[in-house]
């Protein structure tokens, strides 16, 4: 897939050095796309590995399940927004998981996906046109790793009562 594929052959997370938010250094971390596990190392300019905290298989993020029927619901408590991401070196800077509906569970701080407004809790609509409801993360993951460089995401979130 060239230069821009954002998955490494091996399960765990690889961090990458990258100018962070405000111009300060921090690590970056490459996407996995099988989920079982990953990991955060910062990598210092040195390129020592720093003693940051390790995540495995982190719980989810949604205080209760939500079933793609309550999604769907006219007049229910969600909202639609779309999002155009384009991907850097790296990835698209944030996580899917679940299975019909799938969940962002994690938004990297200074990644494409925050800059473009994604926030973790939405709930994945379609991806690049192609309706997500009912697949599971994995393939929600593979579609976007598959696809072209920038991608074009409808969420549902939950509005402020």
């Amino acid at each position: 897939m060239g230069p821009r594929t954002a998955v490494a052959p091996s399960k765990e997370m690889k961090a990458v050095a990258a100018a962070g938010c405000g111009g300060q250094e921090r690590a970056r971390l490459r996407s996995s796309s099988d989920g079982s596990r990953y990991s955060r190392r910062g990598v210092g300019l040195s390129g020592n590995s720093s003693s940051s905290p390790a995540l495995s298989n982190p719980k989810s993020v949604l205080k209760r399940p939500v079933s793609t029927e309550e999604l769907q619901t006219p007049g229910g408590p969600y909202i639609k927004k779309t999002f155009t991401i384009v991907g850097d070196a790296v990835g698209w800077g944030f996580v899917v998981r679940g299975s019909g509906p799938c969940h962002i569970q994690a938004v990297e701080r200074c990644g494409p996906a925050a800059a473009a407004g994604m926030k973790v809790c939405q709930f994945v609509v379609s991806v690049n046109g192609l309706n997500v409801l009912n697949l599971d993360y994995r393939t929600v993951s593979n579609l976007i790793l598959t696809g072209p460089r920038t991608v074009v995401m409808e969420v549902m979130e939950e509005t402020d009562h």
